[in-house]
Formats: structure tokens, C-alpha cells, sequence
């Protein structure tokens, strides 16, 4: 099937695009080049949207991280649950090991019967040592084989300097992660909005199969305090120090915020809100490509449809400094004609988004409705009506 390009000029009167003539090149802060830093072991700051990196420090110093190491058992949970395998209302029956856990904890009563949603909220919320080797048990089986689908999902999205041995961050040897791993481990569990239900929860309580209470606080005080934060997870040991990953909107524009190692738990938080401060104060967000607005028709074969319109898959955002632009070039790929029948997600183009001539995203154009094939008997009229 033959091809036809074309380039971003179409696209002028449907989306906003930053200048395409400036040769401008955006330089992104790191501790080694910015008078701007942080006051913790490592940091990074990443842009939600587009994935780029707008400040780092040490990012890539493998270190313990404590208890952000139940943003992966809140992970797989959150997966096995969207995936028909778990059910939120589904019982636990908490054992020994799990209810035996140190730290911080929601003190489960061994043997008795919780939910997974009940595990699952004090795990995000309260940041529960017991309430994620309950989760881990109940998906795998035991904590250890659950730490290995751990470790094979941490391979699966590329988190190449991360090895968990425990699921709740306890200290052990071995066990480590970085603050770059930790930004995208945090993206991934932000993509799934069931996660919000809870991360968003000051107060709570878990109340006991024996009627027992115990008060379920947030241990990100970020959500409460910070404009437009509204998830994250912490952690703290001598080992690792204080450690917070955190995320906040505002607008089109969400960034991720991770400091590892902080002197106190105070700093933590301050240093956070610092790094998501410095990324609203000096960046910002343009919508290059929408899913709302059709890109461009191409003809279709064998149906009493003769074009259908093609629309973007994903949305794409571009982040640059306030006040520079950065040149970005954008070019459509349209098949020249379509068969039918058509499904609506089928691809049927592609656009490239090339920023000073590096291509750094690519994205299908797929049909938005069923096209259905000309019946026989449709056939044969327009034939007859053509000769």
C-alpha cells in the first residue's frame, strides 16, 4: 500500500505548537551545573507527560529506599486486581510472618480474614510493613516467591538498578534502587487510577475482624499541604535515610519528585516541595499532538464509506523552560487508501515528533469507527452503475 507524507503545516490550525524556527537548545538542570541542588543523598524531577528529565542529582547512585519499595507491591496488587485475578472485597488470611512485621505497621491479627482492599489502602496510605507481606502472600503464595515477580517486573520496565529482596523495604542486604528507577516506577503505578482512591486519603481507620480500630494516617504529608499533590510514598530507615517520591498536577502539567536519603523527615518533605516547586516556577507544558481533533482522511476501499478521519492515539506534551522555545518538527504518515472492513482502533498513519532532529516519539493514527465491507449484492450495483 502506498504512502503519503505529510508534513506539520496541517496541523497549524488545530493544535498549539511551540515555534518551529528557533534553534534554540534546551539545557535541563543537573547538581553539577545549576546553582540549584538538594539537599539529600539523590534527587530527580521528571515531567509526566513527556518523560524528560528537568533536574538530577546522583540519580543513578544505587541506594536502599525503604519503604518506596511497596510502590511495586502496590503495583502488581493494583495489575493482578485490573487484570481479573484479585478482587478488592477477596479475603486474606493474614499469617504469622506477615502480622510479625516491625516498623511501621497496621498491627493485623494473625489469622484473622482482611480484604485486599482493606491491605491494599494501608499499604499506600499508612505505608504498612504487615499489610504488603499480607498482599505479597496472597498473590504468590509466600512473600519470597512474590519478591521474584517483583524483581521480574522491575526487568520488564527497564528498571536496570533496582533488586528487591523483601516486599515492604525493610532493610536487607542486597536490596537497592535508584532515583531514576524510582521516578518510573512511580509513573507506571500513577497511570492506574484506582491508586488515586486511596493515595488521596489523609485520615482512615482499619477496623479488626474483632472490632478492634487503628488510626490509618497518611504518611505523605504532601497531599495535604503541597497545591496539586496528590499521591506519593515514603520511606525511612537508618539505612536509607528519609526517602519520599511524590507527584503533583497542576493544570496540563504533572511532575514526579524523588529525594532519597534526606537527614530528617522534615527536609524530606521540604526538599520535595523545593524540586516540584523549581519545575512549575521554570518549566511548561504545550499540547503538540491531540486526541480530540481528527489529523487527516484517507480514502476507503469496498465500503458506502469513501473516507474516514484519523485520529491521534495518545495525546504528546512537550515541556520546555518558561520564556525559550525548542524547536520541534512534526510529520504525518497516512496510508493513501484504507480496505474494509476497519476497526475502530486500527492504524492507518503515524506521526513522528522530532526535536532538534532527534525522533523522540512515535504515534499511530487509528480509524475512531467500525467501517463495515459492501455487501456482495452492493457490489454488483456499482458495478452496473459505473459501466
Amino acid at each position: 500500500m502506498s504512502t503519503k507524507k505529510i508534513f506539520f503545516p496541517i496541523l497549524c490550525c488545530i493544535m498549539c505548537i511551540v515555534s518551529a524556527i528557533s534553534c534554540t537548545k534546551i539545557d535541563y538542570a543537573s547538581a553539577e551545573e545549576s546553582d540549584f541542588s538538594i539537599n539529600a543523598r539523590s534527587s530527580i524531577l521528571v515531567d509526566f507527560n513527556s518523560d524528560e528529565v528537568l533536574f538530577e542529582q546522583n540519580a543513578d547512585e544505587k541506594v536502599q529506599v525503604a519503604s518506596i519499595v511497596k510502590l511495586m507491591t502496590v503495583l502488581i496488587t493494583m495489575e493482578e486486581i485490573e487484570s481479573g485475578n484479585l478482587c478488592l472485597n477477596e479475603k486474606i488470611t493474614a499469617s504469622e510472618h506477615a502480622s510479625g512485621m516491625g516498623g511501621s505497621q497496621v498491627f493485623i491479627d494473625p489469622y484473622a480474614e482482611y480484604t485486599v482492599e482493606e491491605m491494599l489502602k494501608s499499604t499506600i496510605v499508612a505505608s504498612a510493613n504487615d499489610a504488603s507481606v499480607a498482599l505479597a502472600e496472597k498473590i504468590s503464595g509466600s512473600e519470597e516467591a512474590f519478591v521474584k515477580k517483583m524483581n521480574s517486573r522491575a526487568k520488564e520496565l527497564g528498571l536496570t538498578n533496582t533488586v528487591y529482596v523483601n516486599a515492604n523495604g525493610l532493610p536487607e542486604p542486597g536490596q537497592y534502587s535508584t532515583a531514576r528507577d524510582v521516578a518510573k516506577l512511580t509513573k507506571e503505578v500513577l497511570k492506574h487510577k484506582q491508586y488515586y482512591n486511596y493515595s488521596t486519603i489523609w485520615m482512615d481507620k482499619l477496623v479488626h475482624p474483632s472490632g478492634r480500630e487503628t488510626e490509618v494516617v497518611n504518611t505523605n504529608k504532601l497531599i495535604r499541604y503541597f497545591k496539586g499533590c496528590d499521591s506519593g510514598k515514603t520511606g525511612s530507615t537508618d539505612e536509607a535515610g528519609y526517602c519520599l517520591s511524590a507527584s503533583a498536577v497542576r493544570g496540563d502539567m504533572r511532575l514526579i519528585g524523588v529525594v532519597l536519603g534526606a537527614k530528617t523527615g522534615t527536609e524530606r518533605f521540604n526538599e520535595t516541595s523545593k524540586l516540584l516547586n523549581y519545575g512549575f516556577s521554570n518549566f511548561e507544558n504545550k499540547q503538540l499532538v491531540s486526541t480530540n481533533e481528527p489529523i487527516s482522511q484517507i480514502e476507503v476501499l469496498k465500503s458506502k464509506t469513501k473516507l474516514i478521519d484519523g485520529y491521534a492515539k495518545e495525546d504528546y506534551f512537550a515541556i520546555s523552560p518558561k520564556g525559550l522555545e525548542s524547536e520541534y518538527e512534526i510529520s504525518i504518515e497516512m496510508n493513501e487508501t484504507a480496505k474494509a472492513p476497519i476497526k475502530a482502533g486500527d492504524k492507518i498513519g503515524s506521526i513522528s515528533i522530532i526535536k532538534n532532529g532527534v525522533l523522540i516519539k512515535e504515534i499511530d493514527v487509528v480509524s475512531n469507527k467500525v467501517v463495515d465491507a459492501i455487501s456482495y449484492k452492493d457490489s454488483i450495483k456499482e458495478i452496473i452503475s459505473r459501466w
